[in-house]
């Protein structure tokens, strides 16, 4: 399967920037002098950074190059940076560690979090969201489980990123509590409305299908797939009276700050 497709996730950009406002406008950071995005794909929360805080050094980091492209060219006075979130690492500390929907694609947070709080200066953050396992994810992913439960598609079947890497909110307390002077914690379910079922199936083909898409060889595979899935989306968001749906998402966001002058990390198997 071809790499991520910016236009693809483009689709839903407003719906889509709505977390990344919210968490940017809780920050209680005054004038962050350096600042990194990663998972940045197409820009689209580095510019929310970038309205903010205009002066602030920026550095977006993303392992596509099809979506640096697009960031690139919307936004070229940020540093765009090509690297595997999983082995990334700045060269000096930064005021704001950044992430908006992309570290559940990362494995083991409990040994990710104290890599990415080591890269936070004195009186900085760490800020991110990540969508949330639960009750709003459910239509979508039972609709998808269905789908792979027939004949020839069960070799599909993988592990549910969300379900598997997100942590609970205790659990992103427990362990940058001990290292930071205030830690913020919140889920949020935002309660999109799309035009009709068709919707659910193009937001959902930019990102949470991607695992299982990627596994089929051919695009007439992937077409069948799709047609197969979006008949049981239409049967599970029915539209409301003016033709369109309601696609409820559960997202978590996280914010810890750094006391200038604490060195002590978050815990490591609290």
């Amino acid at each position: 399967m071809p790499g991520w497709d910016p236009q693809q996730y483009l689709k839903f950009e407003r719906d889509r920037s709505l977390a990344v406002r919210d968490l940017v406008a809780r920050l209680a950071l005054d004038r962050p002098t350096r600042i990194v995005d990663l998972g940045c794909g197409t820009g689209t929360s580095t510019r929310v950074l970038h309205r903010r805080w205009p002066r602030a050094r920026l550095t977006g980091v993303d392992q596509s190059p099809e979506m640096l492209r697009e960031a690139r060219a919307a936004l070229p006075s940020v540093r765009w940076v090509r690297a595997d979130l999983r082995t990334w690492a700045p060269r000096s500390p930064q005021d704001l560690v950044f992430s908006n929907a992309a570290l559940q694609w990362l494995p083991d947070h409990r040994r990710l979090l104290p890599r990415l709080w080591r890269h936070v200066a004195p009186g900085g953050a760490l800020a991110f969201q990540v969508p949330a396992p639960g009750p709003a994810r459910e239509p979508w992913a039972r609709a998808r489980d269905r789908v792979l439960r027939r004949p020839g598609y069960r070799r599909l079947r993988a592990a549910d990123p969300v379900e598997e890497n997100v942590l609970s909110l205790a659990g992103y307390y427990d362990r940058l509590a001990p290292g930071a002077t205030r830690v913020e914690l919140w889920d949020q379910e935002y309660g999109h409305v799309l035009p009709g079922p068709e919707s659910v199936v193009e937001w959902t083909k930019g990102t949470a299908l991607r695992p299982v898409l990627a596994k089929l060889r051919s695009e007439e595979a992937r077409a069948d797939f799709t047609r197969r899935y979006a008949t049981e989306i239409a049967r599970t968001y029915r539209r409301r009276r003016d033709g369109r749906v309601l696609f409820p998402f559960l997202r978590r966001f996280v914010i810890a700050y750094r006391g200038r002058g604490r060195r002590a990390g978050p815990h490591r198997n609290a």
